[in-house]
């Protein structure tokens, strides 16, 4: 089981949210019990593979990986934040993990030099920064629901952090990218977390907006806009290369990579739609509509995809037991 094995929960659970905000209530609700459910599994097959055969939690890169999980948990909280026992176990989840994983994190990148890191920056990098704004959409609904103002500030902090940690990823991800040239066969789906980070920092904004007041709520405002049009401003790149991508062989062959681009798809279009009430600019309320169902069709082929696969892996087993026995 990979470290970003949740991934697919964020894509699942943003979907829904996002088919929430359009009024598609049934599919919100199916795909968020199916995001509930592989979050669940997800879990138990962690427990039971990782004492096994446990992630290399001294590699970089499979630390920050290890965010999807925090990130999982912080979707699923927002999606059901209505009801309390949900709320405060993904709530505890989501911020236990945050704090062992930014000790390894910490951990880890302390052990590579800089150029270690600029050689190893992938899009996935950017998963630290999406786990964090998850933890900010997670403390502000924690705040609305006990009404301890002393949470906001909290929230603030997580959030600036968050976005600190962005322009840090990205600048490692766009060193590589230079000293390599910007070649496009590099392009992996998993660079749409550079808008999808973003995008993610936008919803947060967003909330803190809504409860803050004075120049917490105006510094607020002016971020998220800025966060919003930054996240905008990725698309046109990221089609570019992912157009270039798809020519090479076996690109478009399954691999759990792809969830990566869903989730940045689902989280641009809530974070537009909420943005759209925050600013009372309501032209971008047709923008999110559209976008919900790009992120949808990107599901559906996703979900499919994997589906497929499992069944060549069941198939290729299936025979060979029989005969053992």
């Amino acid at each position: 089981m990979k470290p970003d094995a949740f991934a697919a929960v964020m894509a699942t659970g943003i979907v829904s949210i996002a088919a929430a905000d359009h009024g598609y209530h049934t599919v919100s609700g199916v795909l968020g019990v199916l995001a509930a459910a592989g979050l669940a599994v997800l879990v138990a097959v962690a427990a039971i593979r990782w004492p096994k055969e446990p992630p290399d939690v001294a590699d970089a890169d499979v630390t920050v990986r290890l965010f999807t999980f925090v990130a999982a948990c912080a979707v699923l909280d927002s999606r059901y934040t209505s009801i309390p026992g949900v709320l405060w176990t993904l709530s505890v989840l989501a911020a236990t993990a945050w704090l062992v994983f930014v000790v390894l994190l910490v951990r880890s990148f302390a052990k590579c030099r800089w150029h270690e890191l600029r050689e190893n920056a992938r899009g996935a990098w950017e998963l630290p920064s999406v786990g964090t704004s998850g933890l900010v959409l997670v403390t502000v609904a924690l705040a609305r629901h006990t009404g301890w103002d002393a949470l906001l500030p909290v929230a603030v902090v997580l959030w600036v952090l968050a976005i600190a940690v962005y322009l840090v990823m990205t600048t490692l991800i766009l060193a590589r990218a230079f000293a390599a040239r910007l070649d496009p066969d590099g392009f992996e789906p998993d660079a749409w977390i550079l808008m999808g980070g973003l995008a993610i920092a936008t919803l947060a904004g967003d909330q803190i907006h809504r409860d803050a007041t004075g120049w917490v709520a105006t510094a607020a405002w002016l971020v998220t806009v800025g966060t919003w049009v930054a996240a905008t401003a990725w698309i046109p790149a990221l089609l570019y290369f992912g157009l270039r991508h798809i020519r090479r062989p076996g690109a478009l062959r399954f691999a759990g990579v792809w969830w990566a681009m869903v989730f940045p798809l689902g989280m641009y279009s809530v974070a537009t739609d909420t943005t759209s009430e925050e600013t009372g600019w309501f032209a971008l309320s047709p923008i999110s509509h559209v976008v919900y169902w790009i992120a949808l069709g990107s599901w559906a082929v996703v979900a499919a995809a994997g589906l497929s696969l499992l069944g060549q892996h069941l198939r290729r087993h299936l025979p060979s037991r029989h005969g053992l026995q």
